[in-house]
């Protein structure tokens, strides 16, 4: 019995497949997490959220920012871009079944036997582990309510605020916890989000940081498995954190991590789209 997590899917779903047969994956004994954005951009979302919803009870997976885009455009079609590869998910006969399941997933996951976090993209530097899962909380009720998730999807797009406080309400709070944890990498020492940049850390944008190198985060020593960030290439030497995104879908690896040993396997990926999330 094993738990295992695994890195940004993306609907590369015979790459997921692989590495899973790696470790001779079992869902009636083994675990796996997923740091999310599980469809878009690959070949095969449907079929790599019908493989994840056939097991389920062996997966725990958090949302990232292209499981909600698909999400989004569940309520709204029109909201689908030119190079979103999710059309195939809203006309299958089985669509509202597998987002109805998607839905109900949350933002973070914390395992508090582990003292382990699970995200898409990071924790906001300002915020500890309770008020992560609060804050978490906040946007997770509103997507299992279908009273105002839809209102949710109509004003969830967007930078502003880019930064946090607790003054925040209404949309603006909820979009602002939202782009912590699935749109994060950079930010400025005070937590201020900036979205200019994707690439590596080399290419920090002018006075910013990335997310996990903010001098006063309040998570430092916390364990954190994360995703988003493909340009890292699974590299982070922060004590503590896990850069699982090594950008399977744009010809890099898809990289699985058993959470308890620490130990990497990774498969090598023949897609090459242009670099780009």
């Amino acid at each position: 019995m094993a738990t295992y997590a695994v890195g940004d899917v993306q609907g590369c779903l015979t790459q997921l497949q692989a590495v899973l047969a790696q470790v001779q994956f079992n869902p009636q004994y083994d675990q796996l997490w997923l740091v999310g954005d599980l469809v878009n951009r690959g070949p095969d979302s449907l079929a790599t959220l019908r493989f994840l919803y056939q097991m389920q009870d062996s997966v725990v997976t958090v949302l990232g920012n292209h499981d909600l885009h698909l999400l989004a455009a569940w309520h709204d079609p029109s909201r689908l871009k030119r190079k979103d590869t999710l059309l195939e998910v809203l006309q299958a006969p089985d669509c509202d079944e597998l987002l109805g399941w998607l839905i109900q997933q949350p933002l973070m996951h914390y395992d508090a036997q582990r003292q382990l976090t699970l995200v898409h993209a990071g924790v906001a530097p300002m915020w500890s582990v309770s008020q992560a899962q609060s804050y978490a909380e906040e946007v997770h009720q509103v997507l299992r309510d279908p009273t105002v998730r839809s209102e949710f999807f109509a004003q969830m797009y967007g930078n502003t605020p880019a930064v946090w406080s607790k003054q925040l309400r209404g949309m603006e709070r909820l979009r602002v916890i939202t782009n912590y944890f699935t749109r994060m990498r950079f930010c400025s020492l005070s937590g201020e989000l900036d979205f200019s940049a994707k690439e590596t850390l080399e290419h920090a944008p002018k006075n910013c940081v990335p997310w996990f190198k903010v001098p006063a985060r309040v998570m430092q020593g916390e364990q954190i498995i994360f995703g988003h960030w493909a340009a890292l290439a699974g590299h982070c030497d922060e004590p503590g954190l896990y850069a699982l995104d090594t950008g399977c879908v744009w010809g890099g690896a898809m990289s699985l991590m058993n959470i308890d040993s620490h130990q990497i396997i990774r498969h090598a990926c023949p897609a090459a789209l242009p670099l780009e999330n």
